[in-house]
């Protein structure tokens, strides 16, 4: 039987352009599950995957946050990390029109614009996190200093403790 070439993502190609290594992780699914699940699916202890939000600002400008699945995003923590009065969740109706990506396969490389990207610095002091890959049914595993670079990212501690 012959080999499936595997279609790449955005997020992929774009992380191969840079010269980024990454694992790319597959799974079952045909439609959103959360990040719990996944982690469960694909037996990642919940510490090592991160998902991506999308919020916009009291300015209307959008701004990206990646947080480990188990976690909540603190709003006023975030709103403080990008400069802003206020942050609140985008609408899942509106993920696609401002990222380009759908709920479940959202990542912060190769959104439809560069927004400003914070990555909760819990990833700091890790080897490698799980984000998504940029569709439903993939993940990608890469070092966070990798992740901030492809996404234009900074860390900041943007998670309710």
């Amino acid at each position: 039987m012959p080999k499936r070439k595997e279609i790449k993502t955005n997020a992929m190609r774009i992380l191969e352009a840079m010269k980024i290594s990454y694992t790319h992780i597959t799974y079952e699914c045909r439609e959103f599950v959360d990040g719990l699940q996944i982690a469960d699916m694909l037996s990642l202890p919940y510490e090592k995957v991160y998902k991506t939000l999308v919020t916009s600002g009291s300015s209307k400008d959008y701004f990206v946050f990646v947080i480990p699945i188990h976690r909540e995003l603190d709003l006023k923590a975030a709103a403080r990390s990008v400069g802003e009065k206020s942050v609140e969740m985008l609408p899942v109706k509106d993920i696609n029109r401002v990222t380009g990506y759908i709920r479940g396969g959202c990542t912060a490389v190769g959104m439809k614009k560069q927004y400003v990207t914070r990555i909760d610095s819990s990833a700091r002091g890790m080897g490698t996190i799980v984000v998504s890959g940029g569709r439903i049914g993939s993940q990608l595993e890469l070092a966070p200093g990798d992740l901030i670079r492809a996404a234009g990212a900074e860390f900041a501690d943007v998670i309710r403790h």
